[in-house]
């Protein structure tokens, strides 16, 4: 084999050379080679599967400092929320939308529409408590008449032909 590249793969072999097709290796690789990747890729695993055992007992590892500390998950997750809206109201789109939407609320349009509102709100108010007023009136004047009475009915008829 040629001098040992990034990989440990021979330099002298080019990337296609190197790849393998749908699990099946390329014909052009020796067998010296594909023994030699075939090395390389177990002490990968290998090393890949250490480190995740030495995660594994560095997160235990914290978890035990947190509980000491006092430290529970659901303070984590609010002090992550925090930090996380902190970095909101700091970001550039956030900072933007806000600056735009004061723009917006305190345009000439937006402040006339806002006027327009309020005394057209002030004249239908007003407008309102004039017919109430003029309804409690004709009320008032409606119960001072004195009630119509009755109309009398007169009897034309006999007992004996109503029978």
């Amino acid at each position: 084999m040629d001098q040992q590249g990034y990989g440990g793969a021979s330099s002298s072999m080019s990337y296609s050379q190197r790849v393998m097709v749908n699990g099946i290796s390329p014909p052009n690789l020796s067998e010296e080679d594909i023994d030699y990747l075939r090395t390389e890729l177990t002490k990968v695993e290998d090393e890949i599967q250490t480190l995740r055992q030495v995660l594994l007992v560095k997160e235990k590892y914290a978890t035990e400092i947190r509980s000491e500390l006092g430290l529970t998950p659901f303070s984590n997750i609010k002090q992550n929320l925090s930090k996380g809206w902190q970095e909101v109201q700091t970001s550039t789109p956030y900072l933007t939308a806000s600056a735009t939407l004061d723009d917006i609320s305190n345009s000439n349009i937006v402040v006339r529409t806002r006027e327009s509102f309020f005394h057209a709100g002030h004249l239908t108010t007003s407008a309102l408590s004039n017919m109430g007023v003029s309804i409690t009136r004709r009320l008032a004047d409606m119960r001072a008449l004195p009630l119509p009475s009755p109309p009398r009915l007169s009897h034309t008829m006999s007992v004996p032909s109503m029978r």
